[in-house]
């Protein structure tokens, strides 16, 4: 039974890129919450935090998605180049490469503005750089779940039985937040709890790697 996750040394470059894999998500709530908390007509029980990209500082959001995206994608080849041969060495990396790609996506198709944000917005209305950014976020977010289960399987292969459950707690918890939310029924809770599973996913990115990197 292999119980070994990485090589024993991680070259210096690997874990540079590893590091920025590690911070990407930490960086992308600390920039989303902050500006959830200043900026006018801005809700968590309403909106998802690709709106943000919308208004006079809609910038800071855009600039947010380009810099995590490039940070996820350098995490990712961090661990193409770590991890030992073996289940989830190549699929793990390369799905949360694409997660990092829609993030970049997100940055160019902004999401559409409404329901109350930016301050004085009407309805939502769905406009073709809008469906993109759906699109996009839909496929980094399918991505980012079956990474859960890629590394899920690789961990219980390796006999880390306690990584396995949390990698495949995290996968469900996320999948069913996001297709509760995707449904329609976007209420106070479901967009609460919608908040908390990318946070939750995003957390496991960081553990995952930084476990690497150990």
């Amino acid at each position: 039974m292999t119980i070994t996750a990485t090589r024993p040394h991680v070259a210096l470059p690997a874990r540079a890129l590893l590091a920025c894999g590690a911070v990407s998500g930490p960086l992308y709530f600390l920039t989303s919450l902050t500006q959830a908390a200043v900026r006018d007509g801005f809700d968590l029980t309403k909106h998802p935090a690709s709106m943000l990209s919308n208004g006079d500082a809609g910038w800071i959001q855009v600039t947010n998605f380009l810099v995590t995206g490039v940070l996820m994608i350098a995490g990712a080849v961090g661990l193409s180049r770590t991890l030992e041969p073996g289940r989830g060495s190549t699929w793990g990396p390369r799905l949360l490469g694409v997660f990092g790609v829609s993030l970049l996506f997100a940055a160019v198709f902004k999401a559409d503005p409404g329901n109350g944000f930016p301050a004085g917005s009407g309805p939502a209305t769905i406009s073709t750089a809008g469906i993109l950014h759906m699109t996009a976020g839909s496929v980094g977010f399918l991505s980012l779940i079956a990474a859960t289960f890629v590394f899920a399987s690789r961990f219980s292969r390796e006999g880390h039985r306690g990584w396995a459950a949390y990698s495949r707690a995290t996968g469900i918890a996320f999948f069913a937040a996001f297709a509760t939310m995707s449904s329609g029924n976007a209420n106070a809770v479901v967009m609460l709890a919608f908040w908390a599973a990318v946070m939750l996913a995003w957390g496991w990115v960081t553990a995952v790697i930084l476990r690497t990197t150990r």
